[in-house]
């Protein structure tokens, strides 16, 4: 299947797709009494707690900002970017074992999980962001026209995660062990990245280690935007983009080589 052959597909099915991104979106919270509306209650308290107990009970403040507030909202945009890398990465690492029934009794193009993944993980943060971005503007700290700098960023967070995220899922049909592996990376990786805590407070030899973290600038992207005002640090985002882009071809790679063996392997 070549590229135009996957967009082609995905096409064909889009209904399929679109069904499935809003049934999953749906269903995390089929019996509960408030149903749906989880899907707006627990983000916004997610967001009160970061801004709220960090900012003003913790007191926890931002270097030269007089403002309460700066380290919850910066907070809040680096996890809030980062989950939904971890997100689409973890929940595509077992895509494939999770809807092994299907794949071997369904004849559908199987190019259509990985994009229900990453579209019904797009929709989890959008919810989570729009939240995020109604508090910036109720506390007139909204980014204005710099936010549109937030559409390429997550284009390239999202491509990066897809692209890691396929070449996991493949390798954990035949290794299953990979699956585990991706949760214990993924769980280092954040602490690794400068998002609860800041750059300055690691020893100037270690900061140079940050330059090779390339989910790093995206999420110093977002930081810049909403919390610091100022502009995503492109000179170092370019590489980042170069290295999205060979991973999502890596990953499509991958999934076509192996797409036949894993069903016989599931």
């Amino acid at each position: 299947m070549a590229v135009a052959g996957a967009f082609a597909a995905l096409w064909r099915y889009r209904h399929f797709v679109g069904g499935s991104v809003r049934r999953q979106f749906a269903a995390r919270y089929v019996g509960s009494a408030l149903g749906a509306s989880w899907n707006v209650v627990q983000p916004a308290i997610t967001v009160l707690i970061y801004t709220l107990i960090f900012g003003s009970i913790m007191k926890a403040k931002m270097p030269g900002i007089d403002d309460k507030l700066a380290y919850g909202v910066y907070l809040c945009a680096g996890m809030f970017t980062w989950n939904l890398f971890a997100e689409i990465v973890g929940r595509m690492s077992t895509v494939f074992i999770e809807n092994a029934n299907m794949m071997k009794k369904t004849s559908f193009p199987r190019i259509t999980l990985p994009a229900i993944v990453a579209l019904s993980s797009l929709a989890n943060f959008a919810v989570v962001f729009a939240l995020f971005l109604l508090l910036l503007l109720g506390t007139d700290r909204f980014p204005r026209w710099p936010l549109l700098w937030c559409v390429p960023l997550l284009v390239i967070e999202t491509a990066l995660a897809v692209g890691l995220g396929m070449i996991a899922a493949v390798l954990n049909v035949f290794f299953r062990d990979v699956g585990q592996l991706v949760g214990i990376v993924v769980q280092f990786w954040f602490w690794l990245t400068p998002i609860v805590y800041l750059p300055t407070i690691v020893d100037p030899p270690y900061r140079g280690l940050f330059d090779f973290n390339p989910i790093y600038p995206l999420i110093l992207g977002f930081q810049q935007i909403t919390a610091l005002g100022g502009s995503p640090p492109w000179h170092a985002i370019g590489w980042v983009g170069a290295l999205a882009l060979a991973a999502l071809a890596g990953g499509y790679a991958v999934f076509r080589r192996h797409v036949g063996e894993m069903v016989d392997e599931l």
